[in-house]
């Protein structure tokens, strides 16, 4: 299971808020509420997050063995 806690940290750390994602990067509103619940996003989304963080993939995802 691919999870997302680690964008939440990272965001954080860089100063960017979910409101910042939406209204200056142009990030869904239903993309932000799938990461919060961990379900599927494309890999354009999530390079789209590696680039807006300046971050590698393993700083927004993990994968979790259920």
């Amino acid at each position: 299971m691919i999870i997302f806690d680690r964008l939440w940290e990272t965001m954080k750390e860089k100063g960017v808020s979910a409101y910042a994602l939406r209204e200056k990067h142009d990030i869904d509103s239903r993309t932000i509420r799938r990461l919060r619940a961990n379900e599927n996003v494309t890999t354009y989304t999530l390079n789209n997050l590696c680039e807006i963080l300046d971050c590698k993939l393993e700083d927004i995802a993990e994968y979790v063995k259920k």
